[in-house]
């Protein structure tokens, strides 16, 4: 098994081996790979064992046979649903009951098509579905069974089912072949097996293998995005036209008075300035307070939209493939390390023309301030994750790489990038700024900060609301 890179660790992906064994087109009929010990039974009052709180907050399996993740087939009396995102679920809650019910047996079908006339005996995984089910398997106690451990000695079942009894060898596991059997509970000593199914599939080539998992085999309809994306346009069109129509009223009723021919009274009457111009020269005013804070802000906002960006080309150009595990996220750490220079020289210039003194301090402050924000949270998230022994936690070793990529590039590109801004022109505005700031009268309650704030962010938010809960769907 290849090792994870720093994009997989990054994201919490690790690779282990399973004791599922799969031999290359060989049909495998109800195998067994251990009987282990789940835990204490659920009863009122008393904690769930490990098993039953996995299951109850919908844990999946997350299984890779030759680097495609398998989909997941769930079978009932009528219909037959198959997912290819988000793995299959450990165990399901009965609805009847209200208990645990974990899945000890699952149905592994794997397509696959020969490499080529030339090469014999060689093949290639197209496609890669699992279909799990719950089987209360009955067997013989073993002599070296131990309750606390997990055994992989074979097991005599007492009460098989067909694939695993008479047909066993004939036909594999089945919906039907369950009807009469109970299922297993997520307690106790359980016994786990396992179907393999190879079929040959010659219309499915190599290189479309990923596509039905890119689509999700449709399971949100295309309907669905061009609605989403007619609702985002349509709101970004009516409040473009309402702002424009505002700013052109505006602007032609101020336009129409300058070019009026005054009269001497009208002149004296009109020495006070009124529309834009009462701003004209305050528009270009750098910020009295927290200058160099702006400049930092502005500076980091170029280097993650160039980032995104540039990460958005590389995909739609497909250098970023999924086959590759942990691509994006490394594409998106090692573009933004290296747009380190961006962000130094826009801080630099900007904080040259509000002609700011603390240039060492303004570029310093640019290489540690959302690059230390950003590592900070991420190395508690990482404390919480190493206390709790999970496999989300992130090796030494790759904290020591993320201060490498910090210190060692990032933080010399933002000194390179504030030298040659330093060095470049200050920004020429098309208007002066007059020496004594214009008085702000008090604002309605409409126009506070904190309203401002919630009607800006609330109209971005409702033209693309639909499209994140897909994002966020697909990412969890």
């Amino acid at each position: 098994m290849a090792n994870e890179n720093l994009g997989e660790f990054l994201a919490g992906d690790r690779i282990e081996s399973s004791p599922y064994l799969l031999n290359m087109r060989e049909q495998m009929y109800c195998e067994q790979v251990c009987i282990t010990n789940l835990g204490r039974a659920e009863a009122q009052g008393v904690s769930p064992n490990k098993m039953v709180r996995a299951i109850r907050k919908n844990y999946h399996n997350n299984w890779i046979v030759d680097n495609l993740p398998a989909a997941s087939k769930v079978e009932d009396d009528k219909t037959i649903t198959t997912r290819y995102w988000q793995g299959f679920p450990i165990g399901y809650i009965d609805p009847s009951d209200k208990k645990a019910y974990v899945h000890n047996h699952v149905n592994i079908e794997i397509m696959y098509h020969p490499v080529g006339v030339t090469a014999v005996d060689k093949y290639r995984v197209v496609r890669f579905t699992v279909e799990p089910f719950s089987i209360d398997h009955k067997y013989e106690e073993l002599d070296d069974d131990d309750d606390d451990e997990v055994t992989t000695d074979k097991a005599k079942i007492t009460n098989p089912i067909s694939s695993c009894g008479a047909l066993k060898g004939t036909n594999h596991t089945s919906w039907n072949m369950l009807r009469n059997h109970k299922p297993a509970l997520a307690s106790g000593k359980t016994l786990f097996t396992y179907d393999v199914t190879w079929v040959q599939n010659d219309d499915l080539p190599w290189a479309s293998r990923w596509d039905i998992y890119l689509s999700m085999d449709d399971a949100i309809p295309a309907r669905v995005h061009w609605l989403s994306i007619a609702n985002s346009l349509l709101i970004v069109f009516v409040l473009s036209a309402m702002i424009a129509a505002i700013l052109i009223r505006n602007l032609k009723r101020d336009f129409k008075r300058y070019s009026r021919v005054s009269t001497d009274e009208e002149k004296a009457e009109e020495l006070e300035e009124f529309g834009w111009k009462l701003v004209h020269a305050d528009v270009f005013r750098p910020p009295l307070q927290y200058q160099m804070f702006f400049c930092v802000c502005c500076g980091t906002g170029a280097q993650l939209f160039c980032m995104v960006v540039l990460t958005i080309l590389f995909s739609a150009i497909g250098f970023l493939s999924p086959s590759n595990r942990g691509s994006l996220i490394m594409a998106q750490l090692l573009t933004f390390v290296a747009l380190g220079a961006l962000n130094g020289y826009v801080t630099a210039v900007l904080y040259k023309t509000f002609k700011g003194k603390s240039w060492q301090n303004a570029t310093t402050f640019t290489a540690l301030f959302f690059p230390g924000i950003a590592f900070s949270i991420f190395f508690v998230l990482d404390l919480f994750a190493v206390h709790e022994h999970s496999s989300d936690a992130v090796p030494f070793t790759t904290i020591v790489i993320l201060l490498v990529l910090w210190f060692g590039i990032s933080t010399p590109l933002v000194y390179l990038g504030s030298y040659f801004g330093y060095k470049a022109d200050v920004i020429e505005f098309p208007t002066n700024t007059s020496s004594i700031p214009r008085q702000i009268p008090d604002q309605p309650w409409y126009m506070s900060n904190l309203f401002t704030l919630a009607v800006g962010g609330i109209l971005p938010f409702g033209a693309c609301f639909v499209e994140l809960f897909f994002i966020l769907a697909s990412v969890w």
